[in-house]
């Protein structure tokens, strides 16, 4: 095996830190470690949306459509993203929120990569 070099699959990875493939949430011996970029392979099930609206957004975000019909929510604003490979990008200052229309496959990277902006798990009950 190469050192410094990662070979995985993201539908397999994803599934270990709530879809991220890298970012500061990332053990620092991990090559997937990174203060500059968060890459997140988001699969989500009809109906699945955002807990809570993102507020205070200090980074760079672009989120693509890989497959099925996808909404981001932005102040005033909504964005469907219905065709692979269709993007949205915002920058700091934009709040915003999301709704799977269909089982979709998202891929989002956001700059640099930062902590604060996790939604606590949902409790079960």
């Amino acid at each position: 095996m190469l050192e410094n070099v990662y070979v995985g699959s993201a539908d397999v990875d994803a599934a270990d830190d709530r879809g991220w493939l890298t970012g500061h949430f990332k053990s620092a011996d991990d090559i997937r470690h990174s203060e500059g970029v968060e890459i997140k392979w988001g699969v989500h099930p009809p109906g699945d949306e955002r807990a809570q609206w993102v507020t205070g957004e200090k980074r760079t975000a672009l989120l693509m459509l890989i497959s099925g019909r996808f909404r981001v929510e932005l102040p005033g604003h909504s964005v469907l993203l219905a065709k692979r490979g269709d993007y949205v990008v915002w920058g700091p200052g934009v709040d915003h929120s999301w709704y799977a229309e269909e089982e979709s496959v998202v891929l989002t990277v956001r700059w640099p990569s930062v902590p604060g902006y996790a939604v606590p798990d949902r409790e079960i009950g």
